[in-house]
């Protein structure tokens, strides 16, 4: 201890002093520790083998590794089985993973992890009405989940404690962690140094079960950022940036690896903000180096103890001199202006200066009708302070919002501390309305009243995502995503038009005057306010819970197994859909109302594909029954196939299952009678829960070829019992005259999610396996 606090032999001392102390994962889980100790060891392997520097994502994605000395390692290529120290699981999905452990038959998790409560509240009246309105609402499903997580050693958050990744960046989230969650914004950890990655269900049942969990190799993508962040630009601001030149496509398959001197002019919940929107480039993950920021974070979090030893470790928590990236961006932050993205898609980007005259020209209402602060991405105290700042400035001048507003806090710690230091006020008396700690209008949960459906309208909010419909189900709707400032600025002068770094607002006197650039503070000057205890821990001995799950509930539904492969090759299939542009994973499994089903498969499948656009008419939810040639909802269509047993496909576009790690999007499918996707390319989560679920995700090998397939022909997938890795398979087409061609078609499966494929289903070979071994 004397030699550390000299600074002697710093490098020799840290190992020793950390064999002795042992640091607790989070306040929640005492007798779960850090071990930088196994992350080191991991990394030096990995070192010696590849005999070069590694970049910061690569030391904590290899320090992970089952078997760090025989692991095949090339970016991009081979899949790595990993052993991620934790899982955190949202309500929504949590109901799907959790129903699958169940089928498991384990006993009980085997690393740590959580539910929280978050995405089943709708914005309605404000924060304590909606509430108690949630609470009564889906008590059936917080009672499972509560009950669940008892039984099967799962911490559980109440509803009303707040957004899952704000959760986590409170308490689970620190340098060098590797957590899964089964929410695609989990990368927002990333702003405390870890790797984040957001999965299906059925992945964090892997790691609940305590077997490896595969992930490809990921590429890694460096952001260099030089100069340092001012005036109205934000956090938000970079990633959105980096949107506009990767597009929702261009991180598949990679982890975005910020670094350079301008990361510490970001806050960590800042650069948590830009984590956790690299889901919308399709990145595996983000990440930043651990730094100052950090550790001023954990140290008003109440983690002083994580980030001393981090310290210890930091050589291990940065990248290395001279590491290599696939490719590098370069921003400089000095000469960043400040975004708006959209509409419809989150990667289209504009400056806020040309925003007014962009939406002229291309016909979008400049008029703004809501503007919408928080979320998961934005509703940090930082953010919140800002838009005060920004709202105080107008109250001073006599004006409140010309739009509505609505302020969402992102966790109820965040939320007690903004009421504690006069921000919530502030932003109340500029005209907005403090909703609940929970996701809210950002996933659809909006009982929307100023607008009915169809009419054409613009909203701005600080969320991640814009796509069609998904904030109020209303496809008219043009969402616009930005900083919670410009959010702010842009709902009090209620327009598009308005440049709050140029322009001038009138004041209830007549005066003109100009928004000053906001400032605030990065944390409370005080502690954090932890406002109400809404945590409920796992008893330590389980043996007397019990959790129901009633025959006759339309909302939770215990899962069969799907049946096995049989063998032969996919014959004669039919096409359910042929998709035409873009199709999310929103396209696939729309969330809003449908929320509620989520724990019953069955019911749930009722909205499958009714978003995605028929490239034979059109329209959304019409597709043609090719057994009786009448049009119909694409639910129906697939359940009569089903009801026949007739096998069908889906042909899709370009990034298939974009957005959410909503694994309901692969389930329906496969319940309803489904076995292909074949697309020109997917988002990396859905390709995987389609693995899972005993689907065959398939790309075409010339894309060109998606314009030989017609929603009449039938399909034939040749090859099966031949089925390898990296070996392509057969397509044979036939169209209704008789005349037939044959195109090849790529997949990514390795050994063993073939046999998943096989067995039906990831948690079915998981069973064979289990059985086999007892």
């Amino acid at each position: 201890q004397h030699a550390l606090n000299s600074g002697i032999r710093r490098y020799h001392v840290s190992p020793a002093l950390c064999q002795r102390v042992k640091v607790a994962m989070s306040h929640f889980e005492p007798n779960e520790y850090i071990n930088y100790e196994k992350l080191e060891k991991n990394i030096n392997i990995v070192r010696k083998r590849l005999d070069r520097p590694l970049t910061l994502s690569e030391k904590i994605v290899y320090g992970h590794l089952d078997d760090p000395a025989k692991q095949e390692i090339e970016r991009g290529k081979t899949y790595l089985r990993l052993r991620p120290d934790r899982v955190a699981m949202q309500d929504a999905t949590a109901q799907m993973a959790m129903l699958q452990f169940i089928s498991s038959g384990l006993p009980k998790v085997a690393v740590p992890s959580t539910i929280h409560c978050d995405h089943l509240i709708e914005a309605q009246s404000g924060g304590e009405k909606d509430l108690r309105r949630a609470k009564d609402i889906n008590q059936e499903v917080y009672n499972f989940l509560a009950t669940a997580g008892a039984k099967y050693g799962v911490g559980f958050w109440k509803p009303g404690s707040g957004i899952i990744h704000q959760i986590i960046l409170e308490n689970y989230s620190y340098p060098g962690v590797m957590l899964i969650g089964t929410d695609s914004h989990t990368p927002n950890g990333g702003g405390l140094g870890g790797i984040c990655i957001g999965v299906g269900g059925a992945d964090a049942v892997d790691v609940m079960a305590g077997i490896p969990w595969e992930l490809k190799c990921p590429k890694v993508i460096g952001v260099k950022l030089t100069g340092k962040l001012s005036g109205w630009t934000s956090p938000k601001d970079v990633i959105l940036k980096v949107a506009g030149i990767l597009t929702v496509k261009g991180g598949t398959g990679a982890i975005i690896e910020y670094h350079g001197p301008g990361v510490d002019s970001i806050s960590c919940t800042g650069m948590a903000t830009i984590c956790n929107m690299g889901a919308e480039i399709g990145a595996t993950t983000s990440i930043f180096p651990y730094n100052a920021r950090m550790k001023k974070y954990l140290g008003k979090t109440g983690r002083a103890d994580i980030a001393a030893l981090a310290d210890e470790f930091k050589q291990h928590l940065v990248p290395d001199s001279g590491c290599q990236y696939d490719q590098v961006i370069e921003i400089n932050l000095s000469e960043l202006k400040p975004h708006i993205n959209g509409p419809f898609t989150p990667d289209l980007a504009h400056p806020v200066s040309d925003i007014g005259a962009v939406a002229e020209k291309e016909g979008w209402p400049v008029d703004i009708r809501v503007g919408l602060i928080g979320s998961c991405t934005n509703s940090s105290y930082e953010d919140m302070g800002r838009s005060a700042a920004v709202a105080k400035q107008a109250l001073a001048h006599g004006l409140k919002c010309k739009s509505m507003f609505t302020i969402t806090p992102g966790s109820e710690q965040i939320r007690a501390t903004i009421e504690r230091d006069g921000y919530a006020e502030i932003l109340r008396e500029v005209g907005g309305l403090v909703l609940a700690n929970a996701c809210g209008p950002c996933i659809g949960q909006w009982d929307r009243k100023d607008i009915k459906k169809g009419e054409k309208n613009t909203i701005v909010t600080s969320y991640n995502r814009n796509f069609t419909g998904r904030n109020d189900a209303n496809p008219e709707t043009h969402a616009f995503v930005t900083s919670p400032e410009i959010v702010t600025a842009l709902s009090i002068a209620g327009t598009l038009k308005f440049n709050p770094e140029t322009d001038y607002l009138t004041g209830a006197d007549g005066k003109k005057f100009k928004l000053e650039a906001p400032d605030a503070d990065e944390l409370p000057k005080l502690d954090f306010d932890p406002g109400q205890d809404t945590y409920q821990y796992p008893p330590k001995d389980a043996s007397g819970q019990h959790v129901d799950v009633s025959p006759t509930s339309q909302r939770l539904q215990l899962l069969e197994p799907f049946d096995k492969w049989d063998g032969k090759d996919l014959e004669d299939m039919l096409i359910l859909i042929k998709v035409k542009g873009k199709c999310t994973t929103d396209h696939i499994s729309a969330a809003g109302p449908w929320l509620k089903f989520r724990g019953h498969l069955d019911n749930i499948s009722n909205n499958l594909l009714i978003g995605a656009i028929n490239i034979e008419n059109g329209k959304a939810n019409s597709v043609r029954n090719a057994l009786t040639q009448e049009f119909g909802p694409v639910p129906d269509t697939a359940r009569y196939y089903k009801k026949m047993g007739v096998k069908w496909a889906v042909i899709g576009d370009e990034n298939y299952g974009e957005g959410s790690s909503r694994e309901h999007a692969a389930l329906e499918p496969r319940h309803l009678g489904g076995r292909v996707i074949i697309t020109k390319s997917f988002a990396r989560i859905h390709e995987t829960n389609l693995k899972k679920q005993g689907l065959l995700p398939l790309t075409f090998a010339d894309p060109a070829d998606y314009n030989k397939i017609h929603p009449v022909d039938k399909l034939s997938i040749v090859g099966l019992k031949d089925f390898a890795p990296g070996k392509p398979l057969k397509c044979i087409i036939k169209h209704p005259n008789g005349s037939q061609e044959t195109i090849m078609l790529n997949h990514t499966f390795n050994e063993s999610q073939i046999e998943w494929f096989q067995a039906g289903s990831a948690l079915n070979r998981m069973k064979e396996l289990q059985q086999k071994s007892s």
